[in-house]
């Protein structure tokens, strides 16, 4: 039951999301007071997420380290610089709204690039590796990232950023992979299927938590709001474009490609949103809440780009690029 019901909501996740979003507006006043339990719900979504990660798999990718490398400069140099530039055009004199669209691209790759990766036959061993090693550097590379691009624009409170990434991430990530070493890679066939749907579940309710808490700027559909909607997605969408460019620039493998594309365009966006509301003012978290509206659908979109460029899964693949 628990299989079906996790592959039910696999094929439904282009719509949970932005779903999650319209209810957390709708229903805010009844949700903003669990607020509280969202560092704990995320903390396990990681910790499920993480029962599939080994250290030899992270051993293995560090040993071949171009990918991962190419990987974390999309992710924490080109497009944290392309968030800058496009926000200080965009939106020249709001410096809370530029340090939310960077913070949307500064946080760590997503936990479901994993399950997109997968259903395209990218290689999932690297995907794996970019997250983990990703989770592991992020309490540093957040904070300090958007010290750089930010500065003394915005009041943040860099101890208790890198506290909340540590609790809510890496933790639970190093407890996911510290059970799998234990039980003998176990726990991913017994354990993460039974967790997977509850952490689906879980992700729609920090999405609807977080969407509730900053309900009052996305009740009133002014232009303002348009524009930074307009703005998250050439962000967001551009993202996946730049690390399918980079990977045929350094003529890596299809499988590779695939896993840079989902890894460089997906963020642990509901992560985004908890660090957003918790240590920010409510207009920063504006275009992260946003970005949850695009995500799964844009992963979807890259998927049907995938399929028709390359085939995955036909025995011709391998022959094309």
């Amino acid at each position: 039951m628990l299989n079906k019901m996790n592959k039910y909501l696999e094929k439904m996740m282009p719509l949970i999301t932005p779903t999650s979003v319209i209810i957390g507006v709708l229903l805010s006043a009844y949700l903003s007071p669990f607020s509280n339990l969202v560092p704990w719900i995320f903390a396990f979504m990681t910790f499920a997420g993480a029962l599939s990660s080994n250290f030899k798999s992270l051993q293995r990718a560090i040993s071949q380290p171009i990918p991962i490398l190419v990987a974390l400069f999309t992710l924490h140099l080109l497009m944290p610089a392309w968030a800058w530039i496009v926000g200080h055009i965009t939106f020249p004199d709001d410096s809370l709204t530029i340090t939310g669209l960077l913070l949307a691209v500064v946080i760590p790759t997503g936990i479901t690039s994993f399950i997109w990766v997968s259903m395209k036959h990218g290689n999932i061993a690297l995907t794996l590796s970019i997250i983990l090693v990703d989770t592991m550097l992020s309490p540093f590379i957040v904070p300090y990232s958007l010290t750089f691009f930010v500065g003394g624009n915005v009041e943040m409170d860099i101890w208790s950023i890198m506290k909340g990434l540590f609790l809510m991430i890496v933790l639970p990530s190093m407890l996911g992979m510290v059970v799998n070493h234990l039980t003998k890679g176990k726990s991913k066939e017994l354990l993460s299927p039974r967790l997977s749907p509850f952490s689906k579940l879980g992700l729609a309710a920090v999405v609807m938590i977080n969407s509730a808490e900053v309900a009052p700027f996305l009740k009133e559909v002014d232009l303002k709001l348009i524009s930074i909607a307009a703005v998250v997605f050439m962000i967001a969408f551009s993202g996946y474009l730049f690390s399918w460019g980079i990977g045929k620039l350094f003529k890596l493998e299809i499988e590779v490609i695939v896993a840079l594309i989902f890894t460089g365009g997906m963020r642990n966006i509901s992560a985004g949103a908890v660090i957003a509301v918790t240590f920010f003012p409510s207009e920063v978290a504006v275009p992260v809440v946003v970005g949850m509206l695009f995500q799964q659908v844009l992963a979807s979109l890259y998927g049907f780009f995938i399929d028709r460029t390359y085939q995955l899964g036909s025995v011709q693949h391998k022959h094309m690029a």
